[in-house]
């Protein structure tokens, strides 16, 4: 617009003049309303009006509407430097001697003052009267939240001394991890993007909470901090959208732009905090940016002709990080240099004076202004653009300069010019030896800390939730453990039967949340539709095409199902927030997210990590399971893998079981150990769309099934026959069952069965046991679970299951014996499930097969048997490996 001819200038300074008037005399809502009638009027009269997304690169706040701190500035000045000071002796102490521990200095050192307004006036931690605000720590500046907590008491100096040291006691963790520091952290955000996608699903779980009648969350915010950088992961800004359309007002995102990323410029050619605007701004948020500090309000009062606004929109950001990498002569002759009228402007100061012209996000008053105007908006979230300098204080070792985000030391001169700038009450030799400093007890500081924190509450604080809660026997789900007589069913099934009992449970059942993304009728969930309702803050504004039906389409404001759309890293991210809420609500609420098990952790890994540092707990299940056994579907969706990938995660607790019972023990169990016993678990079950005949759960199995393995059904033949040890999981178990009928039929070889339900717990326990052996040389061994049930057990082991072989092969260094694992390595294709299973080499004939060449590798049967098995069941031995082709 600005670039278009102005073909009557009196006419253009009439319409100014006017606006001018109504801004004066009635206000900025009275000037906003004509615009809007005004803009209403052009487009209905058919005249375009061009659009933008962006405001003029200054303050949101104008200077007149700044709510003002009734804090000590001076106060919070000498406690805030303090814990720049302490931030940056933690990292340098941690790499005296060498820089191999690492540690982070610029991040926090911009955005000190970020935090500290907040840490004094807006974080409140759980107390007596409110329920805790959610803070998602920025995960680089780390160091500065450990300077307040030292500051406060809650950290000692023994522990300042042990960053980044934590295989000993009192050591503190790099990054934010409830995993290492229970009572500390809440949330990991240092993978890049996941603290504010996490934050978002937060600030809505909290609605779905109160919604309910679960939690009282009203009054309580959701902060997320994160550096602009970070606003190009993906996952920081893919969930915005929802965050406006559910108008999550209490949510508030703070994006430290400091202008660099790692290597250099975010956007060396461009305004990162323009192009945030607009993109925050055209997903429904409220946007408040903090781009000038006070020393800038004289001039701006003296620019009459916008001419330094001018010349502020000009500037690309790769120029204002080298400004404040110069000096004051640099910005007077680069920045204010090229308009006559802007030297004219700045004749009167001198350079030290331009150069202390300071950045929004560096300004107390500034900052304080934007946190109050965002705690009270209401109707949409609020992004808060703050514009600061990395490295800030730093000097020459870092201030602004492309190398500071990898500075891990610093010494001499620069740690002098640091202790002056910032008025640090230490002596030289107290310098040189990075003495960590904190105030008297008795002191100014250390009064007004108390009062701020006494009135505040400590933030972060992790304060989980210990009361049991009364899960149902295992005999509230006697239907599951029963023979179905005939009826074929999935387990998928089997799991909704057990969902359907759970949720009508007097004492957890409003507890359970059930997650799905936008899979429901697939895992045959859609009758729960109108029992439970899916859940929406505004209910249901429209008549469902599905209304006159008894399943229909149900959005209810207090639903209990959350339904998540095409959208597995927004669903696992409500999972997260639920499988957390006995830490962050005092609520230990009941998760399961069924979903495609293809993809679960090969999408959301990293999510899946985060969980599991967070302590969470609930069940992820891994829906249409197996390579094989999703057939009709192809390569992008048959997951021949999932049990490797949550086998990487220490506490993610992982079975395929086969059978409902089966299910129906490992969920009861597992709700035992999280929610009565307080583990800090969690658990990934697989469960299939394949449908059988269900027998009833052998006596007494319950244990094995646990412990991953049990006696599905013995030999009863010739002791002098030969034998093998058959082992199956998930649908496969049902090929083992049949391959033990062909081997007893055509070869006279008997089998014991077993149902192996978890591969990768039985390598957990061998570890463990083999473990304690190495550490126990002179004692009585230890025995794993699978070397105790093939101890008395004759003739090879030979394990088949729907994933790739590795799957099986976690046991192979507890079998004494000659073990063959048959799995579906390879990519998937499209074909019917016996196809699929020829195809992988999994089916019943090609188990037979590697039992007899087992038993033939051994001698107890001649080779010729297993040539002869191979021309019975019409097995091509040249085909190409599945994996190859």
């Amino acid at each position: 617009m600005a670039n278009l001819p102005d073909y009557d200038p009196q006419e253009t300074r009439e319409w100014l003049d006017a606006l001018e008037s109504v801004l004066k005399n009635e206000g900025a809502e009275r000037a906003h309303f004509l615009l809007g009638q005004l803009i209403d009027k052009a487009r209905s009269s058919g005249a375009g009006v061009p659009f933008s997304a962006t405001t003029p690169y200054c303050n949101s706040i104008a200077l007149g509407d700044e709510e003002r701190s009734t804090g000590d500035r001076e106060m919070e000045h000498r406690i805030r430097a303090l814990m720049r000071w302490n931030a940056m002796a933690l990292v340098l102490n941690a790499n005296r001697d060498s820089s191999e521990l690492g540690g982070h200095i610029a991040s926090f050192a911009s955005a000190a003052t970020l935090y500290d307004v907040a840490f004094n006036h807006f974080f409140h931690g759980k107390t007596d009267t409110h329920g805790g605000d959610l803070v998602y720590f920025q995960g680089h500046s780390s160091p500065g939240v450990y300077a307040r907590a030292y500051l406060e008491g809650r950290l000692s100096e023994e522990q300042m001394y042990k960053f980044r040291q934590e295989t000993g006691e009192n050591g503190l963790s790099s990054y934010p991890h409830p995993w290492l520091m229970p009572d500390f952290w809440q949330f990991p955000t240092v993978s890049m993007g996941l603290g504010p996608l996490m934050a978002i699903y937060q600030a809505r779980f909290m609605r779905y909470l109160q919604h309910r009648g679960l939690v009282e969350t009203d009054g309580r915010k959701v902060w997320a901090y994160l550096g602009d950088g970070e606003t190009d992961e993906p996952e920081s800004l893919g969930a915005i959208s929802m965050a406006g359309r559910e108008k999550l007002d209490n949510l508030i995102f703070v994006i430290n732009c400091n202008l660099q990323r790692l290597d250099g410029p975010v956007r060396g050619n461009g305004k990162i905090i323009q192009e945030l605007e607009g993109v925050f701004r055209g997903a429904g948020w409220n946007v408040i940016k903090i781009v000038w500090g006070s020393k800038w309000d004289r001039l701006f009062a003296k620019d009459k002709n916008g001419l330094l606004q001018k010349r502020m929109q000009e500037v690309v950001d790769g120029e204002y990080q080298t400004y404040k990498s110069k000096d004051g002569a640099y910005v007077r002759e680069h920045f204010f240099g090229k308009y006559p009228e802007l030297l004219e402007m700045v004749a009167d100061m001198s350079d030290d004076e331009i150069w202390r012209l300071n950045r929004g996000g560096h300004d107390p008053h500034k900052v304080f202004a934007a946190y109050a105007a965002a705690t009270k908006h209401t109707g949409q979230p609020t992004v808060i653009l703050a514009k600061t300098v990395k490295g800030y204080g730093m000097g020459e070792a870092g201030e602004a300069q492309n190398i500071t985000h990898q500075q891990k030391k610093m010494a001499g001169q620069v740690l002098l010019k640091f202790r002056d700038r910032f008025n640090i009450p230490l002596n030289d030799a107290e310098v040189a030896s990075l003495n960590f400093y904190r105030p008297p007890e008795d002191s100014l500081e250390m009064k007004y800390l108390r009062e701020r924190t006494a009135q505040m509450g400590s933030v972060p604080a992790r304060n989980p939730a210990t009361e049991a809660l009364q899960i149902p026997g295992l005999d509230a789900f006697d239907s599951l453990l029963k023979s179905t007589e005939g009826r074929e069913i999935s387990t998928t099934m089997a799991f909704v039967r057990m969902l359907g009992i759970l949720v009508k449970d007097k004492n957890i059942g409003r507890q359970v949340v059930p997650i799905v993304p936008d899979e429901s009728r697939t895992f045959g969930m859609e009758g729960m539709f109108r029992q439970l309702g899916i859940f929406s803050q505004v209910g249901q504004l429209y008549t469902p095409q599905d209304a006159d039906q008894l399943m229909f389409y149900k959005e209810i404001k207090t639903g209990q199902i959350l339904q998540e759309g095409i959208n597995e890293a927004g669903a696992m991210s409500s999972w997260i927030a639920a499988a957390t809420a006995y830490a962050n609500h005092g609520k230990a609420m009941l998760p399961f997210y069924i979903y495609y098990s293809m993809f679960g952790f090969q999408r959301i890994g990293d999510l899946a990590w985060a969980a599991g540092d967070m302590r969470a707990r609930g069940f992820m299940l891994g829906g249409t399971a197996g390579r094989t056994t999703l057939n009709g579907e192809g390569l992008q969706h048959q997951d021949g893998h999932s049990h490797l990938m949550s086998a990487m995660i220490p506490n993610c607790v992982s079975y395929d079981p086969t059978f409902a019972y089966e299910l129906a023990v490992i969920i009861h169990d597992g709700m035992r150990r999280m929610y009565v016993n307080q583990e800090d678990v969690f658990y990934y079950l697989t469960v299939m769309n394949e449908n059988y005949a269900h027998p009833a759960m052998p006596e007494g199995a319950e244990a094995n099934i646990i412990k991953g393995m049990y006696l599905f059904s013995e030999s009863a033949g010739d002791e002098n026959k030969p034998k093998v040890q058959l082992l199956g999981s998930g649908t496969i178990l049902r090929e083992t069952i049949e391959a033990a009928r062909l081997l007893e039929n055509d070869f006279g070889v008997m089998a014991d069965i077993w149902s192996v339900t978890s591969f990768t717990e039985l390598r957990r326990d061998g570890i463990d046991c083999e473990r304690w052996n190495m550490l126990h040389p002179e004692e009585q061994p230890r025995f794993s679970h699978v070397e105790q049930c093939m101890a008395d057990r004759d003739g090879p082991v030979i394990a088949a299951t729907d994933y790739m072989r590795s799957f099986a092969d976690q046991i192979r260094g507890f079998l004494p014996k000659n073990f063959k694992v048959l799995g579906t390595d390879g990519f998937g294709r499209s074909d019917t499930r016996k196809n699929l299973r020829q195809f992988f080499e999994v089916d019943r004939c090609y188990i037979a097969v590697a039992a007899l060449k087992a038993l033939a590798e051994e001698g107890t049967i001649d080779a010729s048997e297993v040539s002869r098995a191979i021309a019975l069941y019409n097995i091509n031995p040249d085909k190409p490996n599945p994996v190859s082709v």
